[in-house]
């Protein structure tokens, strides 16, 4: 079937039927989103609930493709404190947000030279070419080096929570926040985040985590079930 671009409105599709193209986003928004709800590049999401209002979901996938409605929605990125990207889904969030990214970062105050955000902070930029409206930016510890490694974790989800009520965020999505290169054992990770979502149980309408290891999320999965057993 022959397919046409015509000019900025409309795209046609054979000899009569067009559509107009804003509706055609809106659809095709509308669908992806509601297949982002059960998977986002990967395998089944799980849903638990946190309230009446909340939802917590845990799935499989690839953050960066990960949205809801493109208004309300965020990602969060795993930042160094410069936060000019890196490596893991730190440098793959760059890179699929486009260059505007690291220009958006580059005009975040450094709050001392070459920190921009210190560990266990949140900032928040635009996401210019990734398909959620948000990236929220924190740091997490390296384990290693980390006097209290558990608090610092906390803080990242906590202060990355309250920027994304501040700015009135409905959706966010978290990948295991100091669970690569940072070194943070899996197990107490997930229970520190897991933990640290539920103070914020009646703010949002949905908290994902969208796990790129089968490892990290079959045990966020565990660790789900057990923490958020009535």
């Amino acid at each position: 079937m022959k397919t046409i671009f015509r000019g900025s409105r409309f795209l046609e599709f054979g000899s009569n039927s067009k559509v107009n193209l804003c509706s055609f986003r809106a659809r095709v928004m509308d669908a992806a989103a509601a297949a982002a709800r059960v998977s986002s590049g990967g395998g089944g999401a799980v849903r638990f609930p946190l309230s009446a209002s909340t939802s917590l979901v845990i799935q499989k996938g690839d953050i960066t493709k990960w949205f809801i409605d493109g208004s309300t929605d965020a990602i969060v990125n795993p930042a160094n404190e410069r936060m000019l990207g890196g490596g893991g889904a730190d440098g793959a969030i760059h890179r699929a947000a486009g260059p505007e990214l690291v220009e958006a970062c580059c005009n975040v105050p450094e709050v001392r030279p070459g920190v921009r955000c210190p560990t266990g902070e949140a900032r928040i930029t635009p996401g210019f070419m990734l398909l959620a409206s948000n990236v929220i930016h924190t740091v997490g510890p390296i384990y290693s080096a980390d006097s209290n490694p558990a608090a610092s974790l906390a803080s990242a989800y906590r202060n990355t929570m309250r920027v994304a009520r501040e700015n009135n965020i409905q959706y966010i999505a978290f990948p295991a926040i100091s669970c690569g290169v940072y070194g943070y054992p899996y197990d107490e990770a997930a229970t520190v985040a897991i933990s640290t979502i539920k103070e914020f149980r009646n703010d949002f309408q949905e908290v994902h985590f969208v796990l790129f290891s089968p490892d990290i999320h079959d045990i966020w999965l565990n660790k789900a079930n057990g923490l958020l057993e009535e």
